[in-house]
């Protein structure tokens, strides 16, 4: 089913075979659950979001935690994608006079998004770049959250802070806000487009829930996934007025692109839709960058375990000699948060535990 509206000013907008949807998934499935790969210190946090790159012969990861008082960014390094070691913060609380003074959940940008590539995260204009949304409310996701980006001229993969703007790029307050967007504002994906699909090269997905009614459908709650684009990083607009992917209830959201030949794959997360419960993770496939073809098939991921039996959610898939990695947030039924991995061949099963 085609759930984009719309068309990009150089795509076609033509839908993706089923065939070539299914080989897709025969690609990129993960039917084997390592398990738990890092988790909170104590019970008081809630660990989520896992972005993977390389550097040199080492793999690091971003993620966020949750401690009562909102969100920080932080970074873990791996020589094996299996076993992780936290290095430190990279977004940090900051003073309560700050309009992102108690929430920064940040997402590294600019990787390489070739399927099996390299990994690694590029530099613009001599900068390392993150996206994050941002909030002055403490608790969980409260308040007003806007998004924002942050960036660095030091080493990618060595724990510090990163500078931010004064200002959020987009909030649910600006003028040109959409009907399913004038709530809150979440998880954002910026990826370097070389070939200008969309009229630009830096495409950011973000998701994002809305007080309006849709077709007499009440949607308060509800997450759907847009995009906006932009020349420079900083200066960005929103871009078509509709979502991009979304379902009819529920939430649909955090993006993670990845480039099969001429084939873009959209990683994302589904909850609470009708027919299934919790949350999972699914794909989308797209030649254009903005009309999607939605996977029907089996969910990727799906609540199966004791450390998944709430939610198994949130992507980040990676494949590395020939092994696919597929890393997401878990939810158990007390609500303790890590992360996980499933891979596409039987490695074992993790040690690691919640406490």
């Amino acid at each position: 089913m085609l759930f984009a509206i719309g068309l990009s000013s150089k795509g076609q907008g033509q839908k993706v075979p089923d065939e070539r949807m299914r080989g897709v998934y025969e690609e990129v499935k993960t039917p084997h659950k390592y398990g738990l790969v890092m988790v909170p210190a104590d019970d008081s946090q809630k660990m989520d979001c896992p972005s993977v790159f390389k550097k040199g012969n080492d793999w690091y990861m971003t993620y966020v935690i949750f401690n009562g008082r909102g969100y920080e960014t932080w970074l873990a390094k791996s020589k094996d994608l299996l076993h992780w070691e936290q290095q430190g913060r990279l977004l940090s609380f900051g003073d309560s006079t700050e309009w992102d003074g108690s929430q920064r959940a940040g997402y590294i940008a600019l990787q390489d998004t070739k399927w099996g590539g390299s990994y690694n995260v590029k530099k613009y204009k001599g900068r390392y770049w993150m996206s994050y949304f941002g909030g002055s409310a403490t608790g969980y996701e409260a308040g007003d959250l806007g998004i924002s980006m942050a960036y660095t001229t030091g080493d990618v993969a060595k724990a510090h802070e990163w500078k931010r703007f004064e200002k959020p790029f987009f909030t649910s307050k600006d003028p040109d806000v959409r009907w399913w967007e004038n709530r809150k504002l979440f998880k954002s994906s910026v990826i370097l487009d070389e070939k200008k699909l969309t009229g630009h090269p830096f495409v950011m997905y973000y998701n994002a829930n809305g007080d309006s009614a849709k077709n007499n459908i009440k949607t308060r709650w509800f997450e759907r996934i847009g995009m906006a684009v932009s020349d420079d990083m900083v200066n960005w607009k929103r871009f078509n007025e509709e979502p991009v992917m979304h379902h009819p209830v529920g939430i649909t959201g955090d993006a993670v692109l990845q480039k099969m030949d001429d084939l873009w794959v959209m990683f994302y997360f589904g909850a609470f839709w009708q027919d299934r419960k919790g949350a999972f993770n699914r794909f989308a496939c797209s030649y254009d960058l903005v009309n999607w073809t939605d996977w029907t098939g089996d969910n990727l991921i799906e609540p199966s375990e004791p450390y998944d039996s709430l939610y198994a959610h949130k992507s980040f898939v990676v494949k590395h000699k020939g092994v696919v990695y597929h890393f997401y947030c878990a939810v158990n039924k007390k609500d303790q948060r890590g992360i996980a991995v499933a891979t596409s061949k039987d490695l074992g099963k993790s040690g690691v535990r919640f406490k």
